[in-house]
């Protein structure tokens, strides 16, 4: 992985960090991911008109990644939903890595070298400390207990980030054109959420977006943006390191949650936080 590679996925994960969290600052979760899902559709829109089609060899991962960002979306909502942001983008996020490692090299033969494979497994132990620190009573209602419907809808989130980052690290790398895969990917994925929400919604659609039209406009902009890098990065370096420092957006997802939403942070996630920094390292300099 190149010095420009890395500092291209790491802009991703600071921006990725950012869209979730003006979507989890919208309290209606159905208004906050049409907006995002309509943003990332009107940007797509725009990019097919100056960008390459995408080979055909890239269509059946284009159209599989696409039905799995629907159901991402799904259950990002319903985490939001029921948990705090700092916790629940945490568990989301951290679960991808090592999916998408072991995926990587059993399936496409991208075996990390030791220190590589060290590194991964670093950060993904910080991720998952950073994620479970304070799991008893870190909800809405203090002393309350685990949130496990919550932790259920976060670790699904994560599963099916892993599934959408091998695809299309398979999809990018066929389509001869990573700008005209997002492109097509952003306007295929983006138009689900707003068709149900104008379905169920209706007449009253329009005037209940118009308060946070702008804010969540933005985050779907930042998300083609965030995953616009990361699909890049994807044709210049392995899945599975790629993978994991992507998630160092947890880090920044954790102090959001404690600046923004005054969620508690400590000296416990610190120490996470610390420890996935010492493998983000570790992965960088591996060979």
């Amino acid at each position: 992985m190149t010095p420009l590679v890395a500092l291209a996925v790491l802009v991703a994960a600071v921006t990725h960090a950012a869209w979730n969290a003006i979507a989890h600052g919208i309290k209606d979760q159905l208004l906050a991911f049409t907006l995002v899902g309509g943003g990332g559709a009107l940007c797509g829109a725009v990019m097919v008109c100056f960008t390459p089609l995408p080979a055909a060899g890239a269509w059946p991962w284009l159209i599989v990644s696409a039905l799995v960002h629907v159901l991402y979306y799904v259950l990002l909502m319903r985490s939001f939903r029921l948990g705090d942001f700092g916790q629940m983008y945490p568990i989301a996020r951290g679960t991808a890595p090592l999916v998408v490692a072991v995926v990587a090299a059993v399936f496409l033969g991208e075996t990390p070298d030791a220190r590589q494979a060290a590194g991964i497994a670093v950060a993904s132990a910080g991720l998952v400390g950073l994620a479970l620190w304070g799991i008893r009573g870190s909800g809405r209602r203090p002393g309350s207990g685990p949130q496990w419907p919550a932790i259920g809808a976060a670790l699904a989130t994560g599963l099916s980030i892993a599934a959408y980052t091998v695809v299309d690290g398979l999809g990018v790398r066929a389509s001869g054109s990573a700008l005209g895969y997002i492109a097509w990917l952003m306007l295929l994925e983006g138009f689900a959420v707003p068709a149900y929400a104008l379905a169920t919604r209706r007449g009253a659609l329009a005037r209940q977006l118009r308060p946070v039209a702008l804010r969540g406009l933005l985050g779907g902009v930042l998300s083609v943006f965030a995953y616009g890098l990361v699909l890049w990065a994807q044709t210049r370096a392995p899945l599975a390191p790629i993978a994991a420092l992507r998630e160092s957006s947890i880090i920044v997802g954790a102090a959001i949650g404690a600046l923004f939403f005054k969620e508690r942070f400590g000296a416990p996630r610190l120490a996470a936080a610390g420890l996935m920094v010492a493998g983000i390292g570790l992965m960088l300099h591996a060979g």
